[in-house]
């Protein structure tokens, strides 16, 4: 038998070849770790900070930002205090949403109206965690409950409130919310799916005209009453265009703390050709905002489903304003009507006949026009002397005999001064025209 060799047994490598990279591996963790939490805190809002406050609550200050703003109740006595919500951190750590967050303590009562930030904002604190948008966008409003899920849904979320967007428009009450309540607002009516540069015109109209409101609505399957008949008549794939500028008024209602806004009144500037640009758009835009007159309207457009019977209503007052338009053309073409210096015998000569000879008496008696005060007082004279005569006439309670008394005899109605009999005269004559036959 052949010797069996024997295995050279392997030797371990060095452990000190693995500490030099092991320790950079924990080095740059920690590094990591480190720089991740510092660029990552959340800033906080110091209450006692009015400006501060005023500027997160209603966008007042000079920046001018939006604010996602988290109710974190401030660690006291140097304890580290609550962890802030996972959602609201990994929605800051995102970055893509454009809004400032910051954390901010909600229990906090304010010395001007005594109430907590909660109260004074009507904010649920029972809905974990509270989270409201406020700043430039308006008053703090609270976050649904259902978009605080996860990160990315709130930051989705605040893309869809903060960022530039034409708003989608399907019922009155949108409407007036979304587009009559606000200053200005352009409203397309589409009437099919938008182009592609219909698209762009809007997008580029967004960015052009920050402070402007745009919405659209779909005119194929709804009707604007009240609109339509200041607009270009509906075709179907033609899109139109008008812009609103509140008058005065508003939709708020009024509370206890608010006082109610009025009816809202709006005016409108349509754009009279069929079909739309961003040149078409933005010229009348800016006609809007620069003053040009305006057209009021009586009342407010609602939105209804279209049907035949709308769109022939429509058609009707269409007509009618077409027909006032033209006879109004037409009177005006005509020659000025003769003025009527003498009566004619028509009803303008009479008027005339009438004035002429008012003014010649007043003019040869010395009268003057009376003031509103005399012909005031004459009134109130006139109406002392009919009192006082009325007073005349009727009987009043003194002048009724007592109860229980007998009534006087002038009172009584008698025949004659004796008591005899009543007799009526004229039925005796009477008799005595009657011939005896017998």
């Amino acid at each position: 038998m052949g010797r069996v060799s024997k295995k050279k047994k392997q030797t371990p490598p060095p452990v000190d070849k693995f500490l030099k990279p092991a320790a950079g591996v924990a080095v740059a963790m920690l590094a990591y770790y480190f720089m991740k939490g510092m660029t990552n805190d959340i800033p906080r809002i110091d209450v006692a900070d009015e400006l501060a406050l005023r500027e997160v609550f209603f966008g007042e200050g000079a920046m001018g930002k939006d604010y996602a703003v988290l109710c974190h109740p401030e660690a006291k006595d140097g304890s580290v205090g609550l962890p802030v919500s996972s959602v609201f951190q990994d929605s800051h750590d995102d970055g893509s949403a454009p809004a400032e967050y910051v954390l901010l303590d909600c229990d906090y009562v304010l010395p001007d109206s005594g109430k907590s930030i909660y109260d004074k904002f009507k904010l649920n604190k029972k809905k974990r965690p509270t989270v409201f948008v406020s700043g430039k966008v308006g008053p703090p409003k609270q976050v649904p409950e259902k978009h605080l899920k996860t990160g990315a849904m709130l930051t989705k979320l605040l893309k869809q409130m903060l960022e530039p967007h034409a708003a989608k428009i399907e019922k009155t009450k949108e409407l007036k919310e979304k587009c009559l309540n606000k200053e200005v607002c352009g409203l397309l009516l589409k009437g099919g799916k938008p182009e592609p540069y219909v698209k762009h015109a809007v997008a580029n109209l967004l960015g052009k005209y920050p402070n402007v409101q745009f919405a659209s609505v779909d005119s194929t399957v709804l009707f604007l009453t009240n609109l339509e008949e200041y607009l270009p008549e509906y075709e179907a794939g033609v899109h139109r265009f008008v812009v609103f500028k509140k008058v005065s008024g508003g939709i708020s209602a009024g509370d206890n703390e608010t006082k109610a806004e009025g009816r809202l009144k709006t005016s409108i500037l349509p754009l009279e050709t069929a079909g739309v640009s961003f040149g078409s758009i933005s010229t009348l835009v800016s006609d809007a905002l620069n003053g040009k007159q305006m057209k009021n309207i009586p009342a407010l457009p609602n939105i209804k489903t279209r049907t035949k019977k709308l769109e022939e209503s429509e058609r009707q007052k269409r007509d009618r304003k077409k027909d006032q338009a033209r006879r109004k053309a037409q009177e005006d073409q005509k020659p000025p009507q003769q003025t009527f210096t003498a009566n004619d015998g028509s009803k303008d000569g009479r008027r005339l006949e009438r004035e002429r000879r008012r003014a010649e008496h007043n003019a040869a008696n010395n009268i003057k026009p009376k003031t509103p005060e005399e012909i005031a007082e004459m009134e109130r004279s006139r109406r002392q002397r009919m009192e006082e005569e009325a007073a005349k006439w009727n009987i009043g309670a003194e002048d009724a005999p007592e109860a229980g008394e007998p009534v006087e005899e002038e009172w009584m109605d008698s025949g004659d001064e004796e008591g005899g009999e009543y007799v009526d005269e004229d039925e005796e004559e009477d008799d005595e025209d009657v011939l005896d036959l017998d």
